[in-house]
């Protein structure tokens, strides 16, 4: 398998006549490369627009975010997940300022030790904001590659990555490009994969580069590619969630340090299912007279490993006070916290 130079060639001018205007392109800084790379794992493009901005806005440099308070952080993060990529973010920007002067190294290798920063966001950094010559494979370039020769390789297999990273790879040391040409082939790979060759749905074979060398296409396998082994099935915790709350303010629990979504403020919450007729007696054992129970809709939140099914109830007390293992804020105060999206059915209803 090797790429040839028309292919690059028509990808690269494909990619600069058809690229979005996305914010984190306006400069390609390492800071910005760096952070829109951790922002989009497992987060839709549109969705990181705004927080992108957002974050850069209120964070602008490396020393900035090194010297974050981490609510504040979790509070910047909230509604993008995975709120251990932000603690990450914090825990490398201490490295970059106490190792690397505050800035983030051009090297993959040295990227890679750095918290957060796995071989693709190294890769990334390197070869978008420096253009080193560098190999980025992610699902996108695993998508279309694989289509693209006909290989039905399994792609969860790190074998299956390490192949077409010496792919693109060996084109760079066979081949002179500029560093711009690196930086924006690495970002056209992405681009490709995200706008043209789906991963859900048809590809929209029509617009792309390489439509008439593409053996997937040619041979009809298109559907079938690529290959990638069935996940193993996520476990289920059954969730009863309670927004409990008197007239002016809401109780909030905050997790555990360590462990799924630590130190995020939430709802009072218990790993089980609650009958309807048993919620009163349980929330006067811990909150004192219960006004009223109201039932809220159920909702589901899958994350990577498991899965949570939440029954909810609206509970209304005389009183709320301080039981010890959660704070009481007045109701206006909500939006400040940062409160995992996994509860977002419930937030909307309050904020």
């Amino acid at each position: 398998m090797e790429l040839t130079k028309e292919q690059i060639s028509a990808l690269l001018g494909w990619y600069r006549e058809n690229k979005r205007d996305l914010p984190w392109r306006k400069n390609n800084t390492p800071y910005e490369t760096w952070i829109s790379e951790i922002m989009l794992q497992q987060t839709r493009v549109e969705a990181v627009k705004e927080r992108f901005v957002l974050f850069l806005k209120e964070l602008p440099t490396v020393q900035d975010l090194s010297n974050c308070e981490d609510d504040r952080l979790m509070k910047l993060w909230e509604g993008m997940g995975y709120y251990s990529r932000a603690r990450n973010l914090k825990k490398c920007a201490q490295e970059v300022v106490a190792n690397y002067e505050g800035k983030l190294p051009d090297d993959p290798a040295l990227l890679r030790k750095l918290p957060g920063i796995g071989p693709y966001t190294a890769g990334a950094i390197s070869a978008i904001a420096y253009g080193t010559k560098a190999a980025a494979v992610d699902g996108n370039v695993l998508r279309i590659l694989t289509r693209y020769f006909d290989d039905y390789s399994d792609i969860n297999k790190d074998a299956t990555k390490r192949q077409y990273e010496a792919v693109i790879e060996t084109y760079y040391k066979e081949n002179t490009l500029s560093k711009e040409d690196i930086s924006d082939l690495t970002q056209a790979f992405m681009e490709l994969g995200a706008i043209v060759c789906l991963p859900n749905g048809e590809p929209l074979c029509d617009r792309c580069p390489w439509k008439d060398q593409c053996k997937a296409k040619r041979e009809g396998h298109l559907s079938e590619i690529p290959n990638k082994k069935t996940k193993i099935e996520r476990p289920v915790v059954l969730k009863t969630v309670f927004v409990v709350m008197d007239e002016t303010s809401v109780y909030l629990t905050k997790r555990p340090h360590k462990g799924l979504l630590a130190d995020m403020y939430e709802f009072y919450a218990v790993d089980h299912s609650v009958p309807d007729e048993e919620v009163k007696g349980l929330m006067e054992e811990v909150f004192g007279t219960v006004r009223s129970v109201r039932k809220l809709p159920s909702s589901k939140h899958i994350f990577s490993h498991l899965e949570w099914h939440m029954d909810a109830y609206e509970v209304t007390v005389e009183s709320l006070r301080d039981t010890g293992e959660g704070i009481v804020i007045l109701k206006e105060e909500l939006k400040d916290y940062a409160v995992p999206s996994a509860y977002q059915a419930y937030l909307k209803l309050y904020r």
